[in-house]
């Protein structure tokens, strides 16, 4: 039960991130975005790695597949924040929601035990998150930078980057201690962001006047990857990788309210599907 409490808590700070994400990322250049995002949930993690301790549990394999979590948290960051720059909230958070029966299949390829009552339970979440994006299509362009299946093309792959993500950082607790493979992950995702950013002679000039709202995103994004990095070590530990898919519901509900963005009436049933596959889960993990 604690591993879904982390999912859920993870899932509210991705949706206000999110939300951020969508607002700061219309028109503008990502890579300096996300860079920024980056470093300063790096920097706000470190002095809390470094204080905590755990080092010495780390061991050679631990640093590797923390090494490979952050790539795959790079893919996923970047995914994210280029879908998020060419489509509404209702169409892109959905389909990168849709992660849990990749963690399930992953669970399952760990020989990891999953009932049939988990997998009922993940696929009223992706019917529900498939009812949201389904009822998209017919949308009119206004809002979109470009079509809809190429902002969908551009969340599936966010959506697997995190899977594998959660599931590596998971992994990574398991063989060493949560926050070095937190700070190790953050620290080579930071890496290709910027290598990226050089290659293509990116700036951060443009951004000086929201280096406070990024700032807050970053720190924003390294507590929810942390909540679900941590829950490595619980029971059931891929319940918080699957509650904190709920994000994508609860940025949908985020942007009606405060983007105004239109939700039809299909995807709230949508959105009630959601919720009670997390509930189900609750209830199994009890």
């Amino acid at each position: 039960m604690l591993a879904l409490s982390f999912g859920l808590c993870a899932a509210l700070l991705w949706a206000v991130h999110d939300l951020l994400a969508r607002k700061l990322s219309q028109g503008a250049a990502l890579l300096p975005i996300l860079l920024l995002v980056l470093a300063s949930g790096t920097v706000g993690l470190l002095p809390v790695a470094l204080l905590t301790g755990g080092w010495q549990a780390m061991t050679g394999a631990a640093w590797a597949v923390a090494a490979l979590s952050g790539l795959a948290f790079a893919v996923a960051i970047g995914g994210l924040y280029r879908a998020f720059s060419l489509a509404p909230v209702r169409l892109v958070s959905p389909v990168v929601g849709a992660y849990p029966l990749l963690i399930l299949l992953i669970a399952v390829a760990q020989g990891r035990p999953v009932s049939g009552a988990d997998w009922l339970a993940v696929l009223a979440i992706v019917i529900g998150i498939t009812i949201v994006a389904v009822a998209a299509r017919d949308d009119a362009p206004d809002g979109y930078a470009s079509s809809p299946g190429v902002a969908m093309g551009w969340a599936a792959i966010s959506a697997a980057g995190f899977a594998t993500t959660f599931a590596l950082a998971q992994e990574a607790t398991r063989l060493g201690s949560e926050l070095p493979v937190m700070l190790a992950g953050r620290g080579v995702a930071l890496l290709a962001i910027l290598g990226m950013m050089l290659w293509h002679r990116g700036s951060l000039a443009p951004q000086r006047g929201h280096f406070g709202v990024l700032g807050l995103m970053g720190l924003l994004d390294a507590l929810a990857l942390g909540l679900v990095t941590a829950s490595g070590g619980l029971p059931r530990a891929e319940y918080a990788s699957v509650a904190s898919s709920l994000f994508g519901v609860l940025t949908v509900l985020l942007a009606a309210w405060f983007l105004k963005e239109r939700v039809r009436p299909v995807q709230w049933s949508g959105i009630a599907c959601v919720f009670g596959g997390i509930a189900v889960l609750g209830l199994l993990g009890a």
